[in-house]
């Protein structure tokens, strides 16, 4: 997550033709290579390619770092709702399987108010800039698993689904023979989340 995950699903990844895109989309891609390739290979021919990544690969691998984090935090806190297809529904996996991770005000803003994910699940629609307000005036938001900051950080060693307590818990929640071996569940079957 805060390896090279940031710089494979935020740079890498986006820069990939696949095969079941859209004509239109495929041309968009191809065309934003081409615009980089030339942006990127001018400023490498006018600054030198070692200070043009001094400078682009630390900002771009913390810049996506944080959002992975705050992204990854927003879905994968101890509480979660996480169902099979059967029991699973829109209205709960957006209330109840995203959080109102509530930052400091200057962070929120720089952010784009992206601790206010839970509203986006149920209105992609709604700008960032009108989420805080659609959070206070529903009273339905106001139900909505909550985490600080601290929370958010606490939640990132959360893996693993311990179904029958109904919530993410992380690897010390197995224990390993003393024998050695292979570990088993302290309490009940864990899933990989």
């Amino acid at each position: 997550m805060f390896g090279v995950g940031p710089i494979w699903s935020l740079l890498v990844l986006p820069r990939l033709v696949k095969c079941d895109m859209k004509p239109r989309i495929k041309r968009s891609v191809i065309l934003t290579n081409v615009a980089l390739a030339v942006l990127v290979g001018g400023l490498c021919w006018l600054l030198g390619w070692r200070e043009y990544l001094l400078v682009q690969l630390p900002t771009v691998w913390l810049g996506g770092a944080a959002g992975v984090f705050l992204f990854y935090v927003q879905h994968q806190f101890e509480d979660t709702y996480w169902e099979s297809a059967g029991d699973w529904t829109f209205t709960d996996a957006a209330l109840r399987g995203s959080s109102y991770l509530k930052l400091p005000q200057p962070l929120q803003f720089f952010t784009g108010n992206i601790g206010l994910h839970h509203v986006h699940h149920l209105n992609a629609r709604i700008p960032n800039y009108n989420l805080q307000r659609a959070h206070d005036e529903n009273p339905a938001f106001h139900t909505v698993p909550t985490l600080s900051l601290r929370d958010g950080l606490r939640a990132a060693r959360l893996k693993l689904w311990d179904e029958q307590a109904g919530r993410l818990v992380g690897f010390s929640a197995v224990r390993t023979p003393s024998g050695g071996g292979r570990a088993t569940p302290a309490r009940s079957t864990l899933h990989s989340h």
